[in-house]
């Protein structure tokens, strides 16, 4: 959701094979035509050795530092990669990597990714080590975690706006759902701002997923490992599939949890999701009915009309904290929505409504900081502005009536984010960035020799519906596994033993489920 908004070191080729495989990589990632040159200068990145030692200053946040200190064993290094791969010889980046020892003899290396776009990998390989403590995945496999390029500990890393524009409510980048408005003037500022802060133009193009695949695909050789294990989580699944669709002959095992459907253009992904999400938001004002202090009454039919009447005065009113944050329409409903990920934070967002109408804002504003990854400190992780940015060149671009037309159907379709103002003044924020979209719809389609994979694919996921990952696992002709529950992704979360030993049969022996195969939460 915007904001205002894996490998076997066990066949080791001879080094002059290795040679030969490099090579064969380097020419499959170059067009017809590239010349010799170009192809030696992608080969040094992946000749290059990582140099893993102390994660000290890799941190960008309290999150991260207290994730890091979970695993003492982890060690973190900085791969460099061509910043554009059309131009290899030239300006390069470096990607963030945290890598915790298998505590056994390693099968390879598992690469990790918690989705956003925009979310920070290493961070979650290190809390995976308390998580998956006594698991067999940890065992046999090295827990590697990268942030995307344009993401956390990566440079460059997308910076748009302050800290205090954030906490002021004055970091938009859309309004495709929510309240406000955008004008030509808004949306050529918000590039400007962006290729001020993240170092330049260039690095605005050359932040999407087709780009990361790539430096994917460097990391696996660099680590040593012939073929690739992965678990991508939402977001992380199109890494995977789109992964898979560039470099299916260095597959291995793909867990592809909370799945995209790749099959579902911008348009038609939004309506769906925005869909699910008051799905979600009716399924918790039922529950809260049953509670004669529910803030959203006790006529479930009703709650949606309830709450505009809670937030919608909010749009003209925020409320104001004394640190400067503030509780304004959009800040309200975008909390709610990352409230409704997951069932157990339904209680949060109830406390969090009935509070607004004695004129406090403490809950929601607490949630909202922690899905944008906010310290204590009031410093922001880049998530929200690394969404946005790998998102101009994931999405299908729109004129500003297309927008408009669009945040009409989500209003339809998901009331409870209708701030009473209409859809008129709706903007695609990407339109003047320096690139086209580069992703493509469909995508992941007709791969030919591509292992077996495993999607996971949760009943009632708000976020990913189920639906887009039965699509998903049949477009890869793999195996799909139905968890009946009501969050988003679950995968290594450490609550369910279905999920898990089912995942890690799968990473470990490359043992799919049965067809039927179902998991409760």
């Amino acid at each position: 959701m915007s904001s205002s908004t894996a490998v076997r070191r066990g066949y080791k080729p001879t080094s002059s094979l290795a040679a030969a495989v490099l090579l064969v990589l380097g020419l499959a990632a170059c067009s017809d035509g590239e010349s010799a040159d170009k192809t030696a200068d992608l080969q040094r990145f992946y000749d290059q050795k990582l140099a893993f030692g102390s994660c000290e200053g890799y941190a960008t946040t309290a999150a991260d530092a207290q994730a890091f200190a979970v695993s003492p064993t982890a060690k973190c290094a900085r791969l460099e990669v061509p910043l554009d791969y059309d131009d290899a010889a030239g300006r390069t980046a470096q990607i963030a990597v945290l890598k915790v020892p298998a505590r056994g003899e390693p099968i390879g290396s598992l690469l990790m990714n918690p989705g956003g776009p925009g979310g920070p990998g290493m961070s979650m390989a290190a809390a995976a080590t308390k998580t998956l403590a006594d698991s067999a995945v940890t065992e046999k496999f090295d827990l590697i975690g990268f942030d995307p390029r344009g993401v956390g500990a990566s440079t460059p890393a997308i910076d748009c706006f302050t800290d205090a524009e954030i906490d002021a409510g004055d970091a938009t980048t859309s309004v495709m759902v929510g309240a406000g408005r955008l004008t030509e003037e808004d949306t050529r500022r918000i590039v400007d701002r962006c290729a001020e802060g993240s170092g330049g133009r260039d690095v605005l193009a050359h932040v999407g997923t087709r780009d990361a695949v790539r430096d994917m695909d460097i990391l696996r050789a660099v680590l040593g490992d012939d073929k690739l294990s992965y678990l991508g989580q939402s977001y992380g699944t199109r890494l995977g599939a789109v992964y898979a669709e560039t470099f299916p002959q260095n597959v291995r095992a793909l867990v592809l949890d909370g799945a995209i459907d790749p099959h579902a253009g911008t348009d038609d992904r939004r309506i769906s999701q925005w869909t699910a999400f008051q799905r979600s938001f009716d399924a918790m004002a039922a529950d809260c009915a049953t509670r004669p202090d529910c803030p959203l009454g006790t006529d479930p039919s009703k709650a949606t009309e309830k709450f505009q009447s809670i937030v919608r005065p909010l749009a003209e009113r925020p409320i104001v904290n004394a640190d400067g944050t503030k509780l304004d329409f959009n800040a309200a409903y975008g909390a709610v929505t990352a409230g409704l990920y997951t069932s157990a934070v339904w209680p949060k967002i109830i406390e969090g409504i009935a509070e607004i109408e004695t004129g406090r804002g403490d809950t929601l504003l607490a949630l909202g900081a922690a899905f944008a990854g906010r310290d204590a400190d009031g410093r922001y992780a880049n998530f929200s502005e690394a969404v946005f940015a790998i998102n101009c060149l994931d999405e299908q671009r729109h004129t500003p009536a297309e927008e408009t037309d669009l945040k009409r159907r989500i209003q339809e379709v998901a009331p409870y984010t209708d701030s009473g103002q209409g859809p008129d003044g709706a903007r695609d924020p990407c339109e003047f960035w320096p690139a086209e979209p580069t992703l493509g719809y469909p995508y992941a389609t007709d791969i030919e020799g591509l292992p077996e994979t495993l999607t996971i694919s949760i009943t009632g996921d708000p976020s990913t519906p189920y639906a887009g990952g039965l699509s998903l696992a049949e477009t890869l002709g793999g195996s799909v596994l139905t968890v009946d529950g009501e969050q988003h992704t679950i995968a290594f979360a450490g609550t369910d033993k279905c999920v898990n030993d089912i995942v890690a049969d799968y990473l470990i022996n490359l043992k799919t489920p049965p067809e039927d195969a179902r998991c409760s939460l």
